[in-house]
């Protein structure tokens, strides 16, 4: 899958086939992440592509796409395996009643107590979580989303897996993947992740791309929307990120949805009116749609 793949140029053209428009720098790194088997740790403002990148190379690459969502509180359980603890009750049951058939004389004849519990964990009662499906499914992306949410405890058990591509299950074993994953690990920064983890991973900042390369981006994944509508979408964008006023910037995903929302409803300009009563679309904070209306004439005009 990957040496396929000889250069970063390759590597874009693949993305750009799926309508992810990757600049040089990130194309660059993402090859060399494949090419050396390194987990690639994506940092940057929410919506400016991180997610996206993961989706598109699984596209791309045609492998399955493994989504791990972190967020506060998540344990290795939750991102490895757990058991299915109905289904085994069940089970258990079943050999309960099998066992009081054979006591009635019936002809039952129940397994004895080392059984039972090696039944009960057995492989049909074991629930794959993200991270062990990766190893048991590879080759595969396990996108690691929203990292920096997760905790400093979580985030060692992470880096143990991503340096062994390994995990014990007590009842069945070690399970080592035959291919390493794709591994794509996202941040929004708001926390620092730790040096052992950083140093695990190659690394790239994702910025919010500029005019011409948004504009572009638009007019790939929204063709149905209009040249003059798309430019003045992404102008007006481009501008309320240039305050630095705002609590959350739209990023590539906003000035999307705007752009198609703003088509839906028959307009073909950006005017103030259509600007001002599609601005949830856009900016998704009282704070930030108050600051935007005030200033709508400056933005619009900019």
């Amino acid at each position: 899958m990957e040496p396929s793949i000889t250069s970063a140029a390759q590597l874009a053209k693949l993305l750009r086939a799926t309508g992810y428009l990757a600049d040089d720098a990130l194309a660059t790194i993402g090859f060399l992440a494949l090419r050396l088997g390194r987990p690639l740790l994506l940092e940057g403002e929410p919506g400016t592509g991180k997610t996206a990148l993961a989706e598109a190379l699984a596209e791309a690459l045609e492998v399955p796409l493994i989504r791990l969502q972190c967020y506060e509180g998540i344990d290795a359980s939750q991102a490895l395996y757990d058991w299915d603890f109905p289904r085994q009750i069940l089970h258990l049951r079943a050999l309960e009643t099998t066992a009081r058939i054979g006591v009635d004389g019936e002809g039952g004849n129940g397994p004895d107590g080392p059984d039972v519990e090696k039944s009960l964990f057995d492989e049909r009662f074991l629930l794959s979580r993200p991270i062990l499906r990766a190893l048991r499914e590879s080759p595969a992306v396990l996108l690691v989303d929203e990292v920096d949410r997760a905790d400093d405890e979580f985030e060692a058990f992470l880096l143990e897996v991503l340096s062994t591509y390994q995990v014990t299950i007590p009842e069945l074993g070690t399970i080592r993947a035959t291919v390493p994953p794709i591994v794509i690990l996202t941040s929004n920064r708001t926390r620092e992740l730790h040096d052992a983890l950083k140093r695990r991973c190659l690394y790239h900042w994702i910025d919010h791309p500029g005019l011409a390369r948004e504009l572009e981006i638009v007019r790939s994944r929204a063709p149905e929307v209009g040249e003059r509508l798309s430019r003045q979408v992404v102008s007006a964008v481009q501008a309320m990120r240039r305050g630095g006023e705002l609590v959350k910037p739209p990023g590539v995903a906003e000035t999307l949805d705007w752009a198609r929302a703003l088509m839906e409803l028959g307009a073909s300009d950006l005017d103030v009116e259509h600007a001002s009563a599609t601005l949830g679309v856009a900016v998704k904070y009282r704070e930030d749609a108050d600051r935007v209306r005030g200033s709508l004439d400056q933005i619009l005009g900019g």
